[in-house]
């Protein structure tokens, strides 16, 4: 396979010879579009100050709040911020700066998810530091670090599960790949930003555990035992339960130029291109596999319950690779899966949360207000220039408009062959799907150039200049 950096010069020559980008509307419509975006995004913030404020997520119908766990770890809040900056507005985020210094504290006697508070509490916040310098949010993005450190304490140096913010317990050694390997790049901006590798040494070192163990043709499973680093089950795929670590082995390898992680990449990404893609004249899957031959799953059994999951199934998660392989370099793969998802979304208006794309029959058929393939578009729509990924996200934002707007923000959906709409707006809905779309519509002004950012798996940006390798070298002690 050709080496990624040969693939990313290619591109940047490619992309240097295309002519200026152009759209299916005129710039007056796409302006309109981006405000419409931006209003939409203030009326759903001011629900959730109205009904929600101080606690993790508005519930938009009846108008009320929920908490993911006994007490508030003020997500929605941190989540939105990045997007709210992306957007200019300053009155909103300096509101949260001041909130966040002043009000919150991470003393709290609760467990809590260390993959999901990795990407939202601490991405967010060191977001906010970059945006602000403010050592006041360091410091508490920090504080953070140093807690979440507990949880890295197992015999593989994998995270558990669990991990408590006042007492450093941890708990829950059964756990996806994702869950536990998806930490150098925040972790690694930590270090950066302390000067202190140790927050680094520990994300890499369950990355390398888990590499440590993979199979002979190079591919993961999903579900590992953080004590005695023994594989649950030997099914590997991109979808969601290890999609975050294929994504993190390529952005941490860019923004802080370990190589270490080149090699892992490269030989990750030729294994699922060469065992996982199941192609036809009008699709372009990635599919579940066994992890030692390459032959597609049927009937698997999941050890922790009878349901049986076929080598077919997908989820609206796994939209995300398109996104990924536009940015190694690989436009031709990721168009080909794209043009794909994006025929999934106009079969019903919306994605189901769970596809079988051999029976061709949704079996779990919520949505979740989910970014990941408005977030594909985006990508494409900044390598290739073509109208089809602009009116990719004019489609998704309309119908997102049309089916779960409610009267003070926006719902998940239910069941998306009804459009009945479930009273909950995920965190992510402010952070990354809002966030996607504004920056769809306002690509050609120029305030904001994917080329110079990098985002972490829940749309929090960072500058790539802020990181300088030789320095980084230093900070994160590779």
């Amino acid at each position: 396979m050709k080496s990624i950096i040969y693939s990313l010069l290619t591109l940047i020559i490619l992309c240097g010879c295309q002519n200026p980008l152009t759209k299916s509307t005129d710039q007056n419509k796409t302006n309109e579009l981006a405000e419409d975006v931006k209003s939409e995004f203030v009326r759903s913030w001011e629900g959730y100050k109205k009904y929600a404020w101080g606690h993790d997520v508005l519930l938009p119908l009846s108008k009320s709040h929920k908490d993911w766990y006994e007490e508030s770890l003020h997500i929605s809040a941190i989540d939105a911020y990045s997007t709210m900056k992306v957007m200019g507005l300053d009155d909103y985020t300096k509101e949260i700066e001041n909130y966040v210094i002043d009000s919150i504290s991470w003393d709290k006697d609760l467990y809590v998810k260390t993959f999901e508070v990795n990407i939202r509490i601490l991405g967010g916040l060191l977001a906010m530091y970059e945006y602000t310098n403010d050592q006041q949010i360091l410091d508490k993005a920090e504080d953070f670090g140093q807690r979440m450190l507990a949880a890295f304490r197992s015999p593989t140096g994998m995270p558990y599960y669990w991990f408590n913010l006042k007492t450093g317990e941890a708990k829950g050694k059964k756990i996806n790949v994702a869950e536990a390997a998806s930490y150098m790049f925040e972790m690694g901006i930590l270090s950066y930003y302390t000067k202190n590798p140790k927050y680094y040494q520990a994300a890499k070192k369950a990355n390398m555990a888990v590499w440590e163990r993979v199979s002979d043709i190079n591919l993961v499973a999903e579900v590992i035992n953080v004590e005695t680093g023994e594989w649950m089950h030997g099914t590997s795929h991109i979808c969601a339960g290890i999609d975050s670590y294929y994504e993190y082995l390529l952005k941490s390898y860019l923004t802080f130029g370990d190589p270490e992680l080149l090699p892992i990449w490269e030989k990750s990404i030729y294994a699922i291109n060469t065992y996982l893609v199941e192609e036809s004249d009008t699709s372009f899957w990635y599919k579940r596999v066994d992890m030692h031959t390459g032959q597609k799953k049927t009937n698997l059994m999941y050890a922790d319950n009878d349901e049986a999951i076929e080598g077919g199934i997908i989820t609206l998660y796994d939209a995300f690779f398109p996104a990924v392989l536009a940015l190694s370099g690989d436009l031709d793969r990721a168009e080909k899966t794209q043009d794909t998802w994006n025929w999934l979304w106009n079969r019903y208006g919306l994605e189901p949360m769970i596809y079988d794309f051999d029976a061709a029959v949704a079996t779990y058929p919520a949505y979740d207000l989910n970014p990941e393939i408005i977030e594909s578009a985006y990508y494409l729509y900044h390598y290739t220039g073509k109208e089809k990924f602009y009116d990719m996200v004019f489609q998704y934002w309309d119908d997102i408009k049309k089916y779960c707007k409610t009267e003070v923000a926006f719902s998940s959906i239910k069941d998306v062959r009804t459009m009945e709409k479930k009273d909950y707006m995920p965190t992510f809905f402010f952070a990354e799907t809002m966030k996607y779309i504004y920056l769809t519509f306002t690509m050609e002004d120029g305030a904001f150039n994917l080329d110079d950012h990098v985002f972490n798996t829940e749309a929090h940006p960072f500058k790539k200049d802020s990181f300088n390798k030789k320095e980084a070298k230093i900070r994160l002690g590779y």
